[in-house]
């Protein structure tokens, strides 16, 4: 993970899934047609240029774009009740050509005008009637070549720039810089990878395996990243109802439902590919929907979209990025099958709002050599991973590549090869790469070793007082196999050390199989959910509401065995013995056949079966960690644990099972959803902090995965079933409202419940420390938020609904966290 995170942080944005476009001819005309009264953008107006059939109409803005290799010296703008405008044009450069169009005066006839529909409704009606015989994923089986190019630009490169003085070293890679023919910015490339693959789809059972022939990538030889730059990173799909991209769906201007957000007007017919097709443009009706506008051809008999080109709205409720755009042009196969031949998808991005510099994501793919209806074995269907990388697709030669290539490599794109390791050798860069790298994963590399994490160096609470914490982790430098990782922590209340270890070895990658020891020695808090901070994470401290006075000490060792079986489906072995005490609690009160026996400690052996199944999900990989990018369907997990008594000094003999459903979900147009629900039991008569003790949230962050207004151990069951589910509506209402819609503010809601009981054996076998309650009614809470206040910050009023007779609890409370996204 930290090397994958060394080149592609270098990026800037690897954070997001980047695009590119293809090769651009010599002469670029871009600009803005206006009204020269009143300056508001026209429509529709045509731009021609002299003795030419080359031309293009601009679209609802007013704005046009013109690439070409043969353009004459003068360009023509006509439209109706305007004066035609004419400009000279230089060929073979970038320019910007904007007309203001004087209105004519003129004279008519009076005209009636009877009401009858939209004639680009009538097509679209058929369009949708269609849809299903035109989409790829009707077909049974088909299989094509794929040749992906993804580029990073710099863009708004201007002579200050080029001068800054670290940048003098290589100050020769500003004769790579091109224009945009986007917006018209100036962009040096300096990121580029191409991927060859095969893809073989089946429809029925669903299948898609793709085999990456050849990869080459400016900087990185690593098979994950070949994977996530190949083909099925990106799947633009116009004939889907939702185009998803950037954790954000936008509405398909071919989707069911897409009349009630997009405008459609029939504006010209035409023969393309000796095809007769209409030209349809259209606009959203709100200007801050996740939504496009654009034109698309369609195919007069088929009604299968030809070619469409579309941008998001500039005023789309999305962060970091200025624009996007996509081309899309397809072709119809054996006179049965219309499928993509050309795919470009261009993103604008720009982290900071003020700032001129941002990045250009490049993708172009192509699409060549189908084949229909001839499937393969079942062995191969079989085979574990969706994504194939053949042992020698980073080996392939420049012969390979001049020959396998379906478009040339420009002057500038070949240049980025040798131009990355220009620039990554720049102190600059390296300390650059270095901060970014420590900000994103914690720790600092220093050679072999890497410091951290950062962000646990010091944390104070009740217990200890002041907790100051040194821990590291061996580098990739150390080895790709086998990671050490170590700490030591003092407080200074409690005068006491605490310290742990352990390691991960690598045995395969993908399918993923690894093993792994550690040993702690630790305070712990029991009843957090997974996804809270840890205890001696300082921001666990700063956000405290409560005293920290429920922590345990835990000596624990712990053992396991990863092994996943194909892409989303593992199982994993775990062993753990561990001696529990408590710190801020009072001793453990046991009741064993009528006798009260106080005890200090609490020993354990567990041996855990975990299972997890998640369809089609992606990952992010390093040489030891990954990050999982999601799927959209369930995610299914079912742990078994049993304890083992008398081994290792155990002292309990027992059974659980758990069983959970984590599950988002595009709900448009009203945004998305996710739900989790959980049931468990526990089989047998344990003390208290082995039963489930519900997970409660002592601090004003906000946990999805926890209970926000509920107290650390305020409850415990042996049989629970619990619920949780949010609705984020991405601005669905808060876009309609003047001037709040500039703001760009996100609605949010969410529930959260509980249903559990606590057997009377358990209750009579342990005493339960005060405020600590069996369920004997459902535990509710509900809240409403805002998000994206600052592009970063959530902010939630929740209420607790039940149990409010209970001391020391919040009925009411207000709670914040930090969300990074588009």
């Amino acid at each position: 993970m930290r090397k994958i995170f060394k080149y592609l942080l270098f990026a800037v944005f690897t954070f997001a899934c980047i695009y590119s476009f293809a090769q651009v001819p010599s002469t670029k005309v871009i600009g803005v047609v206006t009204d020269a009264v009143s300056g508001e953008p026209l429509p529709f107006v045509n731009l021609l240029f002299k003795g030419t059939t080359i031309g293009t109409v601009t679209d609802f803005e007013g704005k046009y774009l013109i690439v070409t290799n043969k353009p004459s010296d003068t360009l023509i703008a006509s439209y109706l009740g305007y004066i035609t405008g004419k400009k000279r044009i230089f060929k073979n450069k970038f320019q910007t050509v904007n007309f203001e169009m004087q209105p004519a005066v003129m004279n008519l006839d009076e005209v009636v005008i009877y009401p009858g529909e939209n004639p680009a409704m009538i097509i679209f009606k058929k369009i949708i009637k269609n849809k299903e015989f035109n989409s790829k994923k009707k077909y049974d089986y088909y299989q094509y070549e794929t040749y992906n190019k993804i580029e990073f630009d710099i863009n708004n490169i201007d002579e200050d720039f080029k001068n800054k003085r670290i940048l003098r070293p290589v100050k020769s890679i500003f004769r790579n810089v091109d224009t945009s023919t986007v917006n018209g910015k100036i962009y040096l490339p300096f990121f580029l990878s191409e991927t060859i693959s095969e893809v073989y789809y089946r429809k029925k059972p669903k299948n898609t395996k793709e085999i990456i022939k050849a990869t080459k990538i400016s900087g990185i030889e690593n098979q994950s990243v070949s994977q996530y730059l190949g083909k099925m990173s990106v799947d633009i799909d116009i004939y889907e109802d939702n185009i998803k991209f950037f954790e954000k769906s936008f509405i398909s201007p071919i989707a069911d439902y897409a009349p009630m957000f997009y405008k459609y007007y029939l504006m010209d017919s035409a023969f393309i590919d000796n095809k007769w097709c209409y030209k349809i443009m259209f606009k959203p009706r709100n200007k801050q929907d996740l939504a496009f506008l654009g034109n698309f051809w369609v195919h007069d008999t088929t009604f299968a979209i030809k070619k469409i080109e579309m941008r998001a709205v500039a005023k789309a409720n999305i962060n970091y990025i200025n624009d996007v755009v996509c081309n899309q042009e397809f072709e119809l196969f054996e006179n049965k099958y219309w499928m993509l031949t050309k795919d470009e998808f261009i993103v604008d991005f720009n982290m900071l709002q003020d700032s001129s510099k941002g990045i250009f994501g490049k993708r172009t793919a192509s699409y060549k050599n189908y084949v229909f209806n001839q499937p393969m074995t079942e062995e191969f269907y079989a085979k574990p991973t969706n994504i194939i990388v053949e042992n020698d697709s980073f080996t392939r030669g420049e012969e390979y590549w001049r020959k396998a290539r379906h478009d040339s490599l420009t002057k500038n794109e070949k240049a980025i090869y040798t131009m990355v390791d220009s620039i990554k050798q720049i102190p600059f860069v390296k300390s650059w790469i270095s901060y970014i790298q420590m900000f994103v994963t914690g720790y600092k590399v220093w050679k072999k070793i890497e410091i951290g994490p950062y962000f646990s160096i010091y944390s104070f609470n009740q217990i200890e007082g002041n907790r100051f914490r040194l821990g590291g982790r061996t580098s990739n430098s150390f080895s790709k196999k086998i990671m050490f990782d170590a700490y030591t922590a003092y407080g200074t209340k409690d005068l006491t050390y605490k310290y742990g270890g352990g390691f991960i070895y690598m045995l395969h990658k993908s399918p993923r199989e690894d093993f792994g020891a550690s040993y702690k020695n630790d305070l712990e808090q029991l009843g957090q959910s997974p996804n809270a901070f840890s205890e001696d994470n300082i921001f666990a401290s700063a956000f405290r509401r409560g005293s920290s006075n429920k922590l345990s000490f835990v000596q624990q060792t712990k053992a396991y065995y990863e092994k996943e079986w194909f892409t989303g489906f593992s199982n994993t072995l775990s062993f753990y013995h561990r001696i529990i005490s408590p710190m801020g609690l009072p001793d453990f009160i046991l009741n064993t056949s009528g006798v009260t026996e106080q005890k200090k400690t609490l020993t354990t052996f567990e041996i855990i079966l975990g299972t997890r199944f998640a369809y089609q999900e992606k990952f992010l990989m390093g040489e030891f960690e990954r990050i999982s990018t999601g799927t959209k369907y369930p995610i299914l997990s079912l742990n078994y644990t049993m304890g083992i008594k008398n081994f290792l000094n155990s002292e309990y003999e027992y059974h659980k099972l758990i069983f959970n459903v984590d599950h988002w979900f595009y709900f448009k147009p009203y945004g998305w959803g996710k739900y989790i629900i959980e049931a468990g039991k526990v089989f047998n008569t344990l003390p208290y902090p082995l039963l489930k003790l519900h997970e409660g949230n002592e601090t004003y962050y906000f946990d999805g995965y926890s209970f926000n207004m509920m107290n650390y151990y305020e409850f415990a069951s042996d049989q629970w079933v619990s619920v949780y589910y949010t609705h984020h509506f991405d601005g669905f209402f808060l876009n309609r409202i003047p001037l709040i819609h500039k703001l760009k503010w996100r609605e949010v809601c969410y529930a959260k419940g509980v249903m559990g009981l606590l057997g009377q054996k358990n209750i009579n076998y342990s005493s339960l420390p005060d405020n600590l309650y069996g369920l004997k009614k459902p535990y509710f809470e509900a809240g409403v938020g805002i998000e994206n206040i600052l592009k970063l910050l959530r902010i939630d009023a929740i209420w607790r609904l039940s149990h409010l007779d209970h001391p020391d609890i919040a009925k009411f409370g207000i709670r914040a966290s930090l969300v990074f996204s588009f």
